[in-house]
Formats: structure tokens, sequence, C-alpha cells
């Protein structure tokens, strides 16, 4: 017989009691929670502390098309069908190859769009984007967007004015109750706020997808004249395409996505055309963005049918959505990963931009290192991170991972224009930091996705990538790191007397410095104080 508890009370009542609840799904089958209004299931009113979020019908089902092949499927199909069992992978390393990807699917799609970010910036990119998605609709072409909340404060009343378009959908992770006043909810509701979708991938007729590190905004499209991120996407054909559009469907319709019309107000649908313009209208002129854009690589190779992709055995990982509710860790992609690197027996390659270990990650790596691996860490310097607690989480960790032989590289803040790859930046004055999440193993398998080496990514955030058995895109990869990194990054050494160097390579020689370059002593300071708080399950 199934014990099944009933708690009764108000709101702030339940509120008080929800750090009991999880030590009461202990001891019953199922613990109900009324409020005198309806009522929930236990795990749920843990995390939505009842505060208002309104019911959602998750299980939605999404339209049938028939089954006529779109344009996308009858370009891509023979290619497909010439490589039983492998997909097909474009490597997108410039800023606009990747942002010109999108916006050819974007106009190729006939029957849908399924895109979801982690952040989507209210910028010249992302209303661009926006509107080519809002032209699919015209098209008839049914547009889903799901995005995380945690930075949707400025893009909502453009959102609000694409979801009265009939064709376009809209919903959000894990979403605030208090619109106006978010900081209320995190004092309140900290436990469900603190995970966040992480996931990035934006799929065309189930036909081809885009996933990597990106999210959406200048910064990542080379359309600013500020900070800009050295970032990398794949376009991926074939089989994995099918496991990416059944991922985006279970997070879709999970118990964390809430269609953006239950949040908010409806508008009118005459203001989908006057918000889009309105936001244009603000921008400066284009014209040479968009022209960069137009004769990108990846646009004209398009255009002429000469993208060639690397064939490759290729599966995508993903954690549960279930995940951004602390409901189960099933399935996560951190094991995944922690796997696949601990079966190197040659050399792995790891990049991330936040990269804090932790104990368990120290030990993974010294192992490797230990029985004869080479591995090789490329991250941020702190000159070029822009979140400095997260630059103190990796940096205590420093002195092990050299003592035990794992070689350490940090991206230096340079000039954007000086990256091979940087061909028509906006101003000269911009500078690069690193936003590429990718490991290589053995000179076989790649791994590239939205997981940074971080407890964030493997506790708290929903994480999802493509696992790639490609030596030719692991040699690729290796090529851009050998290139990159002895103009663009630190080499971090220990001295003699276990002091730590950093060795800054120049056309005229090296140099060697003895204190954390480009740094003052206070932020150094900052730095060993940030790095003694007990806060690294949060970074």
């Amino acid at each position: 017989m199934k014990k099944v508890l009933t708690v009764l009370g108000t709101r702030p009542e339940i509120i008080k009691l929800s750090p009991l609840i999880p030590l009461l799904c202990e001891r019953f089958d199922h613990v109900l929670v009324h409020t005198g209004q309806h009522y929930s299931h236990a795990m749920d009113a843990v995390f939505f502390r009842e505060l208002d979020l309104p019911p959602a019908d998750h299980a939605t089902p999404a339209v049938a098309f028939d089954p006529v092949p779109t344009t996308l499927a009858r370009t891509f199909a023979p290619r497909v069908d010439a490589h039983p069992g492998l997909s097909g992978i474009y490597p997108l390393f410039d800023a606009r190859d990747a942002f010109a990807a999108r916006l050819q699917l974007a106009q190729a799609a006939e029957r849908t769009l399924d895109v979801r970010y982690y952040i989507w910036r209210r910028d010249i990119s992302g209303t661009w984007l926006l509107q080519t998605l809002c032209s699919a609709a015209d098209r008839g072409v049914r547009v889903r967007l799901l995005l995380d909340d945690n930075h949707t404060s400025e893009i909502v009343p453009l959102l609000e004015a694409l979801t009265a378009h009939p064709n376009i959908q809209v919903r959000l992770f894990n979403p605030f109750a208090n619109r106006a006043h978010r900081w209320i909810d995190y004092l309140t509701d900290f436990p469900r706020l603190n995970r966040r979708m992480h996931n990035k991938s934006f799929t065309a007729d189930n036909q081809a997808t885009i996933v990597g590190g990106r999210n959406i905004g200048d910064e990542y499209f080379g359309a600013t004249k500020g900070m800009l991120f050295a970032d990398f996407d794949v376009m991926a054909i074939g089989p994995v395409v099918d496991e990416v559009a059944s991922d985006f469907e279970r997070y879709w319709i999970s118990g964390s996505s809430y269609p953006l019309g239950a949040l908010v107000p409806k508008v009118n649908e005459a203001q989908i055309r006057d918000a889009i313009a309105s936001v244009t209208e603000r921008q400066s002129a284009p014209s040479d963005y968009m022209s960069a854009i137009r004769n990108s690589v990846f646009a004209r190779n398009w255009n002429d049918e000469r993208l060639e992709p690397v064939w490759a055995s290729t599966r995508m990982i993903s954690d549960d959505p279930a995940k951004g509710l602390g409901i189960g860790a099933p399935n996560l992609l951190f094991q995944t990963v922690k796997h696949v690197i601990e079966s190197s027996t040659v050399q792995v390659d790891v990049v991330s931009p936040y990269f804090v270990p932790t104990r368990v990650g120290v030990d993974v790596l010294a192992e490797l290192a230990n029985r004869g691996v080479k591995v090789r860490v490329l991250t941020n310097a702190l000159e070029a991170s822009d979140v400095s607690i997260v630059h103190a989480g990796y940096a205590k960790w420093r002195r092990e991972l050299l003592r035990n032989g794992v070689m350490l590289y940090e991206l230096r803040r340079v000039s954007a224009d000086s990256s091979a790859e940087a061909r028509v930046r906006p101003s000269s004055s911009s500078s690069s930091s690193l936003h590429a999440k990718t490991f290589s193993v053995d000179h076989v398998r790649v791994f590239v996705g939205s997981f940074n080496f971080d407890p964030r990514s493997a506790d708290l955030n929903t994480e999802m990538g493509v696992l790639i058995e490609s030596p030719a895109l692991a040699q690729s990869i290796e090529a851009v790191i050998a290139a990159r990194v002895p103009v663009a990054a630190y080499e971090v050494r220990l001295s003699k007397s276990e002091n730590l160097q950093w060795i800054e390579r120049r056309q005229d020689g090296s140099v060697t410095h003895n204190v954390e370059p480009g740094t003052s002593a206070w932020q150094r300071a900052e730095i060993w104080l940030l790095s003694m708080l007990p806060v690294e399950w949060l970074l």
C-alpha cells in the first residue's frame, strides 16, 4: 500500500515548511501540498515555492506534418544516404560564419524551426535573427523558441509581440514568478532559480542543426566594438539531428517550460512589426556587418552548394531537463564527459572559458598526466575573464595541476584584429575572450557543446553537446589551438621555487612574468580572497 501525505497550509506556511519536504519525501511515496487553491506535487512545491507560477499544459503535442520532403531534406538526403550511420559536421570557428549559418537555416526552413538558448540579446544580431524567424513564420513555418528566463528582461517586449503571431510559440525555462522584481524570487526561490537551462541548439525542418557554445548576441558573432567571444559551434546533418530534435521536444514539454503567454499579458498582433522595427531603428546602421555576413565563407559556400562536411559517427549527449528542478540525476552529461576523458591513452586537450576543476577534476587530470597522457588546458587569463569569482575558483588549483604535469594556457586579452579569423572587425579597439567549450581525446574524439568544466555545468545547469568520432575534426581543432595559443595565450609554469610564472611569446622573443600579467595588486588580492570563500559549488 502506498503511503500518501497531504500537507495543508497557507502559502507563507508552505514556504516555511519547504526545507522539510525532502525529508518527508523519503518517508512517503507521495507528498501533496495544498494551499487552499490547488494541489502540487511536493518536489514541485520545493522549487516553485507556490509563487503563483500558473499551471501550464506542458504535454501539448507537436503538430504533425505531412511527410513531404522539404528543400533542406532534398538537399541533404543524398549526402546522408551516401554515408549510412554517419552525420555530416561543419565546424563553425568563425563568428560570422556561425551567424550566417543560422540565417541560412532560418531562411531555408519550410516546416519547423526549433530554437533554444540561454541568452538572447536585444542587439543587432539578436534583432536580425528574430526578424528572420518572424519572416519564416510568415511563410508558414512553425517557430518554437525556448529561452532560459535568467536573461530575458530586455527582450520580453519583443517576445510578447512575437507570440501574437499564430506560427510562433515562446516558452521560458524555470521562469521568474515575480516578473517586475526578480530579486525577490532569488531570495524566496533560490534552489530552483539557481538552476538554469544552458543548452543551445538551432534546428531547421529536422534536417540540420547547430550545436555549440554560442548564445545569441553581438559579442558572440563579431558585431560589437567591445568584448568579442572566441567561440565554437558545429552545424550537423544526418542521424544526430533526430537526436537533437527529440531532445528539444523533451525540454519543450518538461515541467520547467512555461508558455510566455501564461506569464505575461497578451499583446496586440499589430505590435509584432512595430516592436521589431523600433529596436532596429535604435541600432547603429549595421550595413558593414550585414555585408560581412553575406560575404562570409559559409554564406558563399552555401549559396554555391560547396559546403563539404566531415562525416563521422556522432551522438548527442544531454542532461535530463528534470535537472532544472533538482529532481534526480539521471544520465548526467558530466558522467559521460568524465568517462570519455578518463578513457584517454595519448592526449587530452580541454578548452573551457570557465574552468573550475574542483577536487574531482584535478584528480582526474592529474591521474591522466601521471600515467603518461599529455594533458593541455586552455582557459581565460584573469585579464580576459568576464567573471572574476570563477577565475578564483580555477586559480587555487593551478599549482597542483602543474605539479602533476598538466599543461596550462591562459588566453590573453588581445585585440580581436590580431586573430587569424578577424577579417572585418567593427573596431580595432575590440578585444577577445575565450567562450568555446570543447575537448578532444587521443586525436580522434571531439566534444562540442555548452558544457563548461565547472560545478555549475556539472551539478546545477542543464547542458548538452555532441560527441564526434573524427580524426579529421580533432586534428583541425588541435591545429586551431596550435596556431592560436603561441600568439594569444600565456603558458603558465612553476619556477624552481614553485612560484607561478606566465610565459608570453612575442615576435621578438618570449617574456616571463612573475606576477599575473595585466592585473593590479588589488585584483590579485581580490582573487585570493574570493578563492577562500566556500562557494565553489556555485561557480
